[in-house]
């Protein structure tokens, strides 16, 4: 019987261009893992150099190993600077609402006016300022 031969993964041999670490870190983000996403950044320090991170961010390359390994427990601050000297910007963004009707709905609603009995209809906006047709008095 033969022996497999098997080799241990390493993403920093994949992350060659800058889309391919923006898509690895952003993928890494959707996870919700904060420790995945520490190792992540040490996974695209090392693709780009470790020697020149360390230069760059003024710490030490066994710093940066420890950490920016899985077990590593780094400060807001050394994330901050790694992030600077790999050029990766952090960005806040809203999230974005996928279930176009529930927008739809919350602009505009269209009710039967009390005061009139019946007799007409009211719009609301947004707000829920009501509308008459025609006259923009509020009928509530």
């Amino acid at each position: 019987m033969r022996k497999l031969k098997t080799a241990r993964y390493d993403a920093a041999e994949y992350l060659e261009t800058d889309e391919d670490i923006a898509a690895y870190l952003n993928a890494v983000l959707d996870e919700g893992d904060p420790a995945l996403l520490v190792s992540a950044l040490g996974n695209v320090a090392r693709a780009k150099g470790m020697t020149k991170l360390a230069r760059d961010t003024g710490l030490t390359r066994a710093s940066l190993y420890k950490a920016l390994s899985l077990d590593g427990n780094p400060e807001f601050n050394t994330i901050m600077k790694v992030a600077s000297a790999l050029n990766i910007k952090l960005e806040a963004v809203t999230p974005i609402r996928r279930n176009k009707t529930a927008k739809q709905h919350h602009v505009v609603r269209s009710t039967t006016d009390k005061r009139t009995k019946g007799e007409g209809r009211t719009t609301r906006d947004r707000r829920g300022t009501a509308h008459r047709a025609g006259r923009k008095d509020a009928a509530s």
